[in-house]
């Protein structure tokens, strides 16, 4: 059998270098989950804490593990609220924008 994607509109939010050191576009759900205790599913935190210089990349904590943005990586914001990384080749065969 063959499946397709159910169309699902999604937020993300591409990490860079510049945007690691300066968080100010960061969206708002980004913020929140950089807030929440490192102990809970959904949060991010540098991956060099807690010596970090604001240059090192982030990780996730998920429900399957810690997964590392690399830079260029997309953070998706899921359907269930989840955050999780995207490589920017998978991302730009999976999504498009919307209006």
């Amino acid at each position: 059998m063959k499946y397709r994607k159910k169309p699902i509109v999604i937020e993300a939010f591409q990490m860079t270098p510049e945007r690691r050191a300066d968080n100010a576009d960061w969206p708002q759900w980004l913020h929140q989950a950089w807030n929440k205790p490192w102990e809970e599913a959904g949060s991010v935190c540098c991956a060099d804490y807690p010596n970090s210089k604001g240059t090192d990349k982030l990780q996730i904590k998920t429900l399957e593990g810690v997964m590392t943005v690399e830079w260029n990586d997309w953070i998706i914001l899921g359907v269930k609220g989840e955050l999780y990384p995207c490589k920017p080749d998978i991302f730009a065969a999976t999504y498009e924008a919307v209006a």
